[in-house]
């Protein structure tokens, strides 16, 4: 369906953190090239205020396992009479959601099977895939997203903590699997090596992060640890302080290019042709390429299959610590 003949458009995204994000470029471009169109998202509840304040939607509409508010979402969606649905999320809890409505959805393509291939068979059919934010676009066609990055606007202000503090860098320990996560160890030693230099470190985190925070910041001097409880808004407004961000591959590295900041980001089980790279923002990916053995997964692992880890041992603290200043003066 052409745009032009679009007035009410349902975006469906319903988790989790970068993935969200990643779809703010396409909301922006949708809105600015054609301000007539009213644009409503379905989200999951906990990841509401990733879009709470986008000045670009009509309505965020909330998705609940439970039942009977499954049933309401599903009238209240039917009532509203969209003219397309774009379904990014694509997968059978968006297909049951949206199972009555036909032809008026656009399904997100996943390359389910190239990543598969790559993972299992080492075969890259991936080596020309475009980041996910394009890859979303697609759903519309030959869609030309705008040359901006992500967005997330938040209404928090700095923590007092941070106040007047200067050459701040942050460092997200964290992920939600074991083999996207650069050991705590070195995060310690990188830690103490900016220190050095004359860097201050703070930390940021979520609620499954609050033990390694805990851990790395008793052992780096003076260091902030503003790993909190989930409060994305929070978090996104302290990392508007820091110069730089060191990262995982992780939702927080998306967090920190929506609010404009550079980041050096550690890729270990994944790889960058799976799409979810820093889009269209200053940043480093720092990855062993000389493994045959990565990726070996795409999603994340709890352990190394190969039980040496060497797609994260072998970026060592020093060797992140010399990518600050090439980052800075890119």
């Amino acid at each position: 369906m052409q745009l032009e003949k679009v007035n009410k458009l349902l975006i469906v995204r319903l988790s989790s953190l970068g993935d969200i994000l990643l779809t703010t470029p396409l909301i922006r471009t949708i809105k600015n090239k054609y301000s007539a169109i009213e644009i409503d998202f379905v989200v999951r509840e906990e990841y509401q205020d990733l879009l709470r304040l986008n000045p670009h939607l009509r309505n965020i509409l909330i998705y609940n396992n439970d039942e009977y508010k499954l049933k309401i979402l599903r009238n209240t969606i039917c009532e509203n009479d969209y003219d397309l649905i774009l379904d990014l999320q694509n997968n059978l809890r968006s297909w049951l959601l949206l199972k009555c409505y036909g032809s008026s959805v656009a399904g997100y393509k996943k390359n389910n099977i190239k990543k598969f291939l790559l993972v299992h068979f080492n075969i890259n059919n991936l080596k020309n895939a475009k980041q996910i934010p394009v890859r979303y676009s697609s759903t519309l066609g030959n869609f030309k997203l705008d040359d901006e990055g992500l967005q997330l606007i938040t209404d928090k202000i700095e923590n007092p903590l941070l106040n007047g503090i200067e050459n701040l860098v942050g460092i997200c320990p964290g992920s939600k699997h074991f083999t996207k996560m650069w050991p705590e160890e070195y995060f310690i030693q990188l830690g103490n090596l900016l220190n050095e230099n004359g860097f201050k470190i703070v930390l940021f985190g979520g609620e499954d992060d609050i033990k390694v925070c805990d851990r790395i910041s008793s052992k780096i001097s003076s260091a902030i640890n503003l790993c909190n409880d989930n409060n994305i808004m929070q978090t996104a407004a302290d990392m508007k302080c820091c110069k730089v961000i060191y990262c995982n591959d992780s939702g927080l590295m998306h967090t920190a290019t929506a609010v404009n900041i550079p980041v050096i980001a550690f890729f270990g089980s994944t790889v960058k042709e799976f799409g979810f790279t820093p889009y269209n923002s200053k940043n480093l990916i720092l990855e062993n390429n000389s493994l045959s053995c990565r990726p070996c997964t795409h999603i994340g692992r709890n352990s190394c299959p190969e039980k040496h880890f060497k797609c994260m041992k072998e970026i060592t603290p020093q060797s992140a610590f010399e990518k600050l200043n090439l980052l800075i003066n890119i």
